[in-house]
């Protein structure tokens, strides 16, 4: 009896959640959302947990967000997965992380090629472990022909470093002669970006109650919608994600305009 219970609300829920995705889709839906996944580890310390316990829950809820991403008609899901920055953790925390991508993937991919999901990778993969890489690549690999949604993995990237490396790209073709001075405007900047082949993110999320960027994204985020939250990462639920989008369809983006 007690089984038979569980499926009827595991049912009730879905039905629920597939009704909410259709109303959702009745107004614009922003085409790029990106996260900045805060809390794993505050979400392990409040339950006794090592810090690496709330990076693995942390990944449950990537293929859970992924998902309802790709329901919604999102375009582009940006997660920022591991600054440049993060290299200063303790040894154990960076290598567990630097392994999350082989597990995600190695659980995960299958699902992902189902649902039509490409996988992309922005950072700085020079410094990455030769096991992560061949992960990514991988992924990258077996879903470069798909359609739907693009899971775009924020892997040691820093966007200080990012517009800097654009800034010598531009003076280096400036130099050479291959780029005007009437040539440079921001449409022309941003193509040196590493998002040179997406549109800037309408949406950011950021969990865990921190208000702040953290170095990710600073040119791209320059006019999109921010939502935050005191939720922790691994307790980052569907209902969050609807609510941050409910949020942003209420809001009127002006571009600086009336």
């Amino acid at each position: 009896m007690l089984n038979k219970i569980k499926l009827w609300k595991n049912q009730n829920n879905s039905s629920t959640l597939r009704d909410k995705i259709e109303e959702i889709k009745k107004l614009p839906v922003p085409e790029h959302v990106a996260i900045i996944m805060d809390g794993n580890g505050r979400w392990a310390k409040k339950r006794a947990l090592p810090r690496v316990a709330g990076h693995y829950e942390g990944m449950k809820v990537v293929r859970k967000t992924t998902m309802l991403a790709n329901d919604l008609g999102i375009k582009v899901l940006t997660l920022y997965a591991f600054s440049t920055e993060n290299w200063k953790r303790p040894k154990n925390e960076v290598d567990y992380l630097m392994k999350l991508p082989e597990e995600f993937l190695g659980s995960y991919l299958p699902e992902l090629v189902a649902n039509n999901v490409q996988v992309k990778m922005m950072g700085y993969k020079d410094q990455l472990p030769d096991h992560t890489l061949r992960a990514i690549n991988n992924a990258m690999e077996q879903t470069k022909h798909n359609t739907g949604l693009v899971l775009n993995f924020a892997l040691n990237y820093g966007s200080r470093a990012e517009i800097l490396d654009a800034v010598k790209q531009v003076l280096n073709e400036y130099k050479s002669g291959i780029l005007k001075e009437t040539e440079i405007d921001e449409q022309r900047f941003s193509s040196y970006l590493m998002t040179d082949n997406f549109a800037d993110p309408d949406l950011l999320i950021r969990t865990s109650g921190e208000i702040r960027l953290s170095n990710f994204m600073l040119w791209q985020l320059a006019y999109s919608e921010f939502w935050f939250t005191d939720v922790l990462w691994p307790d980052f639920s569907e209902n969050h994600l609807i609510t941050a989008i409910e949020d942003y369809q209420k809001r009127q983006r002006r571009f600086g305009g009336i």
